[in-house]
């Protein structure tokens, strides 16, 4: 279940039911910076939208219940085997966009951000993610360019509409959390 609009209040739904019927529900975005890199995934061939295509560092909903944070910093963990960095919030973006298989992401999204001082190491989980990559964000932009249908609609929304609130100070670097 997940925090949904439905007649402007916020009701528990079952996650693939929101998509079906493309109803705006609650969302949570991760990007891992290194200087002027960030940290991308490429999503597993078993998810039941988007397979195989890369986004950004993670990006899940949070419980019903669970804070945007705490959501972030779980999934995080579960997904690259990550802990212990120091997320900074970057405010909320909506978007809508087919994902495909008749499903549609309308998505008000909490956007956290993470400055290390190294690329740091990952431990992905096969059923989630596919494979990593550190990747500047210019290198980013022109491989969107040169192959937008390689990478979910978000990152692309993420990178035309709203990179200056994501990675605004992107070149101060904080490290991990003590």
């Amino acid at each position: 279940m997940i925090p949904t609009w439905l007649g402007g209040e916020l009701v528990p739904v079952e996650k693939l039911e929101a998509h079906r019927r493309g109803l705006r529900h609650k969302a949570v975005s991760v990007f891992v910076l290194h200087g002027e890199e960030v940290l991308i995934q490429r999503r597993a061939l078993g998810k039941y939208h988007t397979p195989g295509l890369w986004a950004n560092t993670c990006c899940t909903h949070p419980r019903w219940g669970e804070a945007a944070a705490d959501c972030a910093r779980r999934r995080l963990d579960e997904e690259l085997g990550i802990t212990g960095l120091a997320l900074r919030p970057r405010g909320q973006v909506e978007y809508r966009a087919d994902v495909g298989a008749g499903l549609i992401e309308h998505e008000q999204v909490e956007v956290f951000v993470a400055h290390v001082t190294r690329r740091i190491a990952t431990r992905p989980d096969p059923e989630e993610v596919m494979a990593v990559d550190w990747v500047s964000r210019a290198a980013l932009m022109t491989r969107i360019a040169n192959n937008p249908g390689a990478y979910t609609p978000w990152l692309r929304i993420y990178l035309q509409q709203h990179a200056a609130q994501i990675f605004a100070a992107a070149g101060q670097t904080s490290g991990l959390r003590d």
